[in-house]
């Protein structure tokens, strides 16, 4: 995953950065809120691993700037914070945070924690997918899927969503079809 650390300590940064890029992360850090949201701005991070208590711009108000940016993509946020209680954590899940982890990091809980960040950026992206835009024949209406192959509508959402199909026949298709075949084999 693409990775944003925004931490003011010199040596937590260096370390965080070095073990999130032995797990196999791309990592960019900054060492202020103000450096992560020019950092934020001009790249597309998955995780935003952000202290609260930082100079110039806490975590929260990051969290705020990140929360409100227009990107099609969303970004999990971990606060990283030595701050404890329910009014903390209310307050950083009301800026728009969507985890904590504590201060001093445990890195077999933040790996923990970065799992569960991917599935929910997975999810995230899944459902963008199936939100976006289909390129759909105009006259057959198959949809034209990942692997630019042809199928039909039923088959394409059947395999990416839980919907299921009933048929049935509009007033006009009934007007247009069904009436004029019924016409057609019935005596007069």
């Amino acid at each position: 995953m693409k990775l944003l650390i925004v931490e003011d300590d010199d040596e937590s940064r260096d370390v965080l950065k070095a073990l999130l890029e032995l797990d196999g992360h791309d990592v960019t850090a900054a060492w202020n809120g103000i450096k992560g949201w020019q950092a934020f701005q001009s790249g597309e991070f998955s995780v935003v691993l952000s202290d609260w208590l930082m100079p110039e711009m806490d975590g929260l108000e990051l969290c705020r700037r990140i929360r409100a940016s227009d990107r099609p993509s969303y970004s999990y946020i971990i606060l990283v914070t030595a701050l404890h209680g329910k009014s903390s954590y209310l307050q950083g899940m009301d800026a728009g945070a969507d985890d904590f982890v504590s201060k001093p990091l445990d890195p077999d809980e933040l790996k923990a924690r970065l799992i569960v960040a991917e599935r929910i950026i997975g999810v995230q992206n899944r459902v963008k997918h199936l939100e976006g835009i289909l390129p759909t024949c105009m006259y057959c209406k198959q949809i034209r899927d990942e692997q630019n192959q042809w199928i039909g509508i039923e088959s394409y959402i059947s395999k990416r969503s839980r919907a299921s199909f009933s048929h049935g026949v509009c007033p006009s298709c009934y007007d247009k079809f069904v009436q004029p075949e019924l016409d057609r084999i019935r005596p007069t």
